[in-house]
């Protein structure tokens, strides 16, 4: 009943984006992909509405109308206590972003409250969500959060709001997952959040790894686990990072070990990679092709990961402060570590610092195999971060936020502003999945002469940031193009070379290494028992993998886990999950 609820929306999605297409308003539409900081050439010109459009109620018209009068949007929002970007004198609610909204579209940001990234920033949104007290809008990077405030009744459906007043390209991106996104943002056939749409990349994690030091060393590209250990063991010997070197930078206390079916992407700092090349998929829940499913956690490849990590931590290869440290980037931009894993923008953006306090850092990306050379990686959902939006919410206020959401879509990679992206409210990243791998593809065109930046100044165009990056590249890029180091990038202007490094480096093994194995989780949602069981399940699990890896449990400890995770409704919840593949 779900999935056809589910189908209905869909098709009114898509007739309403087929529909909007051919609007003769259509206005050029640019983005940015998950955590890219670009800054813009030029203001955008976002049209006044029409002195005849009273009675339009969709197309891009009404979906950037400015409001005849002031409305207050009210948000709570997450902000990086060690983000110091915000020029003198402005604040978390008023600051150029802001101010851009008040003049453009008559909206009105007031910030209610602010809490620190990471768990301060999950238990304010779990207080609000117990209070039953929720600010107009606020953003959150867990579904259950969404799932829990929708079953207390808490949200707006914004299903026909959605329907009125998103643009065209929201839609088309929306369109584009085939319902995906559509299903992660609806609770009981009702849309109660508006989703974050990201690259497929930002799911599929990799090995970066230090090339200068390799070089300092003479040695090869570690491929697989044990090549890893021996290069770890080596930056050590050699204190290359200094006296405290650190073979492998590990996730933080505000990270994980591994990605999960409900927090699938941009796992910075996680093992996952090792756990791929030994075929383990923890988090995931594994379809065993016979009508079963498995919860990859529990599986005895896991177990032997669990083991691998253990040791190294116990030879002393790995961060001796994993899963304690305040900020996973600390070790990597103090350019003390290095090796760590994560998605394809943590090489430009993860470790920024890294390149301003040693300008040589030559940061490469690869993939990590198993012993007989596959490349394994899970894959993530279509995006990980919500937009709630309170039931008391005002209308005005609804079509406010749907319309602050259009704007950032089309018009982020050219604002002309200074603030960085973290301070933008409600910032919900939308983009096509195959969005990093098609700039790669075609960057590299442009480097070699092969198109013009203007070939990609299309009208509409799903990739948005190609033209923007387009007629940057050959800036920042310098010749030879077939074996980029750091060396070939320029750093005059930073945020663009982080970008551009993200892609071209991060991007690389993903564009032009095909992978062996996709492991999709059966499920990337909740389970009705999961509502109620789930948290005390995953303590559990949290708890006995840390302990496990830094050596305060046995390994033999893992087998009681997974007995008491079966008997405390994991076996309810795996039947659940298996009758998802009857639907």
């Amino acid at each position: 009943m779900k999935r056809k609820l589910v189908s209905v929306l869909l098709t009114t999605f898509l007739v309403s984006s087929m529909a909007a297409c051919t609007s003769p308003n259509d206005t050029k539409e640019t983005t940015t992909p998950s955590t890219s900081d670009v800054k813009a050439s030029s203001t955008p010109e976002v049209k006044a509405p029409s002195t005849t459009s009273s009675t339009q109620t969709t197309g891009d018209d009404v979906a950037f109308a400015r409001f005849p009068s002031p409305v207050d949007v009210h948000i709570g929002m997450v902000v990086d206590p060690t983000d110091k970007t915000l020029p003198q004198g402005d604040s978390v609610g008023n600051n150029q972003y802001t101010r851009y909204l008040k003049e453009k579209y008559n909206i009105n940001i007031i910030v209610d409250w602010t809490a620190a990234t990471g768990n301060d920033y999950k238990q304010k949104v779990s207080l609000s969500i117990a209070s039953g007290k929720l600010p107009d809008g606020m953003v959150v990077d867990d579904r259950s959060f969404m799932t829990k405030a929708a079953s207390s009744g808490l949200l707006y459906d914004i299903t026909d709001s959605f329907n009125q007043y998103a643009s065209s390209q929201v839609k088309e991106i929306m369109a584009s997952t085939q319902g995906r996104a559509l299903e992660n943002a609806s609770f009981k056939g009702k849309m109660t959040s508006l989703p974050n749409i990201t690259v497929d990349t930002d799911g599929v994690h990799i090995m970066w790894v230090r090339k200068d030091w390799l070089d300092k060393l003479n040695m090869p590209v570690p491929k697989t686990v044990g090549e890893i250990e021996k290069t770890a063991k080596a930056f050590i010997d050699n204190k290359l990072g200094g006296d405290k070197t650190i073979g492998i930078a590990g996730p933080s206390k505000n990270t994980f070990p591994y990605a999960t079916f409900l927090v699938s992407s941009n796992n910075m700092g996680g093992f996952d990679p090792l756990f791929g090349a030994l075929d383990a998929y923890p988090g995931y829940w594994l379809d065993n092709g016979n009508g079963s499913v498995t919860y990859g956690t529990t599986t005895d490849n896991t177990k032997k990961t669990l083991a691998l990590l253990a040791d190294w931590y116990k030879k002393g290869l790995i961060d001796p402060e994993v899963g304690t440290r305040d900020n996973v980037g600390d070790p990597i931009n103090a350019n003390k570590a290095g090796i760590f894993f994560g998605p394809w923008w943590n090489g430009g953006y993860g470790n920024g610092d890294s390149f301003k306090n040693d300008p040589n850092a030559n940061w490469q990306a690869y993939p990590v195999y198993t012993d007989d050379g596959k490349w394994n990686t899970h894959m993530k959902t279509t995006g990980s971060t919500y937009t709630l939006i309170s039931k008391n919410a005002k209308p005005d206020v609804v079509k406010a936020i749907l319309i602050m959401n259009n704007a950032l879509v089309r018009d982020e990679a050219t604002f002309n502003l200074s603030v960085a992206v973290a301070w933008y409210p409600l910032r919900n990243v939308m983009a096509a999945a195959n969005e990093t791998e098609y700039e790669y593809t075609e960057l590299l065109k442009v480097l070699n002469g092969q198109k013009k930046p203007e070939d990609y100044n299309v009208p509409n165009s799903l990739y948005k940031l190609m033209y923007a990056d387009a007629k940057k590249v050959q800036n920042v890029i310098k010749p030879p193009y077939d074996n980029l180091n750091v060396s070939n990038f320029d750093k005059a202007n930073f945020g663009d070379f982080q970008r551009l490094y993200s892609l071209m480096i991060g991007d690389r093994s993903f564009s032009t290494i095909p992978i062996n194995k996709k492991v999709f989780s059966v499920t990337y949602n909740q389970t009705a028992t999961m509502e109620t069981k789930w948290a005390n399940l995953k303590k559990m699990e949290d708890e006995t993998v840390l302990k496990i890896i830094l050596g305060q449990a046995p390994i033999d400890s893992f087998d009681k886990f997974v007995k008491d995770w079966k008997a405390q409704g994991g076996d309810q919840i795996t039947t659940e999950v298996a009758d998802l593949l009857k639907k």
